[in-house]
């Protein structure tokens, strides 16, 4: 399985994967699942991918292909005018893909099923970030729902729905998604460190911050043992539960 999230700011975006792949319990194996495109000065480009690897990684190789060669490059992610378009393109190569490779054509519950986070900016347009359907189609993010998530998502998603704030900074918002990633980890083997990020300054049109969280990263040991800890003092720190008297009674018999 996997494990990726897209965050909103005003400041950017923050984006951070997990990398564990695995068709079984005993075959577990490590792939990069965030992935970063740029032309420094005019536009920087993330997407990450959870489901079937061959179905991503396809995808992937044509965006990236398609991006280098001069005769296949328009439409492109390196010159489509806007994010939206880059959203569309991006979705288009997904239905593409998966309708190659399915049996019985393009649909949501295939086994080759796939669907991706994008996020960055071209040139003087804002900051945006869409969740990409197997189907090809898409929606986008905004401060009324300024974050996505794709693969395991229940675990994780209570932290960041309390603590979310768009003025926090890229300190904080790192901070908030190791919880998130540390919650959905100790409650599914599918998901594991390392962990990939990226921190996209608003307006840099370059990408920014890229770097990877290893298992045996002494701040993720600290965040993970220290939230676990606040966690049983929060507990303990409520107030007891009482049981109603009428309950009480009947189970006393008085």
């Amino acid at each position: 399985m996997t494990y990726c999230v897209g965050l909103m700011l005003n400041k950017g975006l923050v984006f951070m994967s997990d990398t564990r792949t695995n068709s079984g319990i005993d075959n577990i194996s490590t792939f990069r699942k965030m992935h970063t495109w740029e032309v420094p000065g005019e536009r920087s480009i993330t997407l990450m991918t959870a489901g079937n690897l061959a179905t991503t990684q396809a995808v992937v190789s044509l965006l990236d292909e398609r991006s280098k060669q001069p005769g296949d490059r328009h439409p492109g992610i390196l010159e489509a005018a806007s994010m939206f378009q880059v959203a569309t393109l991006v979705g288009n190569v997904l239905k593409e893909v998966i309708s190659t490779h399915a049996q019985t054509g393009q649909q949501a519950n295939s086994a080759f099923n796939a669907t991706m986070i994008l996020g960055g900016q071209v040139g003087d347009g804002e900051p945006r970030l869409f969740l990409i359907y197997p189907e090809g189609n898409f929606i986008e993010a905004s401060f009324d729902t300024p974050f996505f998530q794709v693969g395991e998502t229940k675990y994780g998603r209570p932290i960041l729905v309390r603590a979310y704030d768009p003025d926090m900074s890229f300190e904080d918002a790192i901070k908030l998604l190791l919880l998130s990633f540390d919650s959905t980890i100790k409650a599914n083997l599918s998901v594991s460190l390392p962990l990939d990020v990226h921190v996209y300054h608003a307006g840099s049109l370059q990408s920014g911050e890229i770097f990877r969280i290893e298992a045996d990263d002494p701040y993720y040991e600290t965040i993970s043992s220290g939230w676990g800890s606040a966690l049983r003092d929060a507990f303990h720190g409520l107030p007891d539960f009482t049981f109603p008297a009428e309950t009480v009674q009947r189970a006393t018999g008085s």
